[in-house]
């Protein structure tokens, strides 16, 4: 089956093509400032990458002008839009509304429309590809995959905020996590790759990139993560800060005469790593400089690799112990002494990393010695060939 998987933001649409039966990843790419002055399309074919300028409206423009390329004779890789199977869409938020995949209808749409109070920049955006794919692609199914959707299986005590209980019942705040795709999609890979039943496996996965959260996954399911209400909180990031007292947040509000929005902006785009360090919010750069005499580099990193190893401990209590520790996301999956530190701090619970094979970037591989108590893994992530597995499973089940 051939499956189109989208990705929708408020100003871009990134894109793979999946044939679900090889797994083979046919092309990708990333249309990006659509509905600015010149929106650029990065086409991929394997290695080969083409870029496009252009001035596009909107996403239904930007949707028409990527299935032009992908069945064109000089960059494509289908005769046609025929080929296209079904469209399975990335969903950031479903609220407490969806626990998996679903076949989008009239009423999804609704539902998804009415979450946008929880996910204001991501659900619209969601929405616009939806749309777009129906008015382009009339009779292919679509399928909405949701980030959040996975942590529905956490009990309610996980998941309940310790504030009036009033304003979980008239506005729904609570823990929802996220990363969910990524966190099911690496859970079954690590069964399959040691060969036992999810259903016999304690699994800490640590999601690590600019976005970051763990997850408690016992027999497959989340019974804990990181993240909550919004993906602000867990551990420092990139730019987002992470967990701190609230009353931090009054407390600058007033000092600084800051809005609630100015203040919102600041913890998701000017805290974390970028935030402590004063650099750059990339972790390659602030690691680099943390082997200098920068102060606040190495302070940032120490405290992202202790936050980490803190959550991974936490997790040994939600489920009575640990079987696998995984790490996947860019820095998960790239960033050799990240990995040793966290390890390193989890020696106390029998964690013995392996530095020989510990020293890859993006392979799947157990970087752990034999006499280790907890074997720890780096499993690349694949949230598209996930949501390309969901789409054609739903597919298939209304044939």
């Amino acid at each position: 089956m051939i499956i189109l998987v989208l990705n929708s933001g408020s100003s871009s649409l990134k894109y793979q093509l999946i044939n679900t039966q090889t797994k083979l990843l046919l092309a990708k790419g990333n249309f990006e400032r659509i509905g600015q002055q010149s929106a650029f399309l990065t086409h991929k074919i394997g290695e080969e990458k083409h870029k496009f300028e252009m001035d596009v409206p909107d996403h239904e423009m930007a949707l028409n002008i990527i299935l032009g390329k992908l069945t064109s004779k000089t960059f494509g890789v289908i005769s046609g839009v025929d080929c296209i199977d079904a469209i399975g869409h990335r969903i950031v938020h479903g609220g407490d509304k969806f626990t998996s995949s679903v076949l989008i209808n009239d009423e999804v749409i609704k539902q998804i429309e009415e979450c946008i109070p929880l996910a204001p920049l991501h659900n619209p955006a969601a929405l616009e590809g939806i749309k777009a794919c129906m008015e382009i692609l009339p009779g292919k199914p679509n399928v909405a995959c949701f980030d959040t959707a996975f942590h529905q299986t956490m009990a309610k005590e996980q998941y309940i905020y310790p504030i009036p209980y009033k304003y979980y019942e008239k506005y729904k705040i609570r823990k929802y996590g996220f990363h969910g795709i990524s966190h099911d999609y690496v859970s079954h890979r690590i069964a399959s790759l040691k060969g036992v039943s999810i259903e016999d496996l304690r699994i800490v996965n640590c999601h690590l990139g600019q976005g970051a959260s763990i997850c408690a996954i016992n027999k497959g399911k989340s019974v804990e993560t990181s993240m909550g209400f919004t993906p602000v909180a867990g551990i420092p990031m990139g730019t987002r800060s992470g967990d701190l007292d609230p009353s931090v947040v009054t407390y600058i509000m007033k000092k600084e005469n800051m809005t609630a929005s100015e203040v919102e902006d600041m913890l998701n785009k000017q805290s974390g790593v970028q935030g402590i360090s004063g650099l750059a919010p990339d972790f390659r750069v602030i690691e680099s400089e943390s082997y200098t005499d920068n102060e606040r580099a190495k302070i940032a990193m120490e405290s992202f690799k202790y936050a980490v190893a803190s959550y991974i401990a936490k997790y040994a209590v939600a489920m009575n112990g640990i079987d696998a520790i995984v790490f996947t996301g860019g820095v998960g999956e790239n960033q050799i002494n990240i990995r040793k530190g966290i390890c390193k701090q989890l020696e106390f619970m029998g964690v013995i990393v392996d530095e020989e094979a510990n020293n890859v970037r993006g392979e799947e591989r157990l970087i752990t010695k034999p006499e280790s108590k907890i074997r720890a893994y780096i499993i690349p992530t694949n949230e598209e060939l996930m949501i390309a597995k969901e789409t054609e499973k739903l597919v298939n089940y209304i044939k």
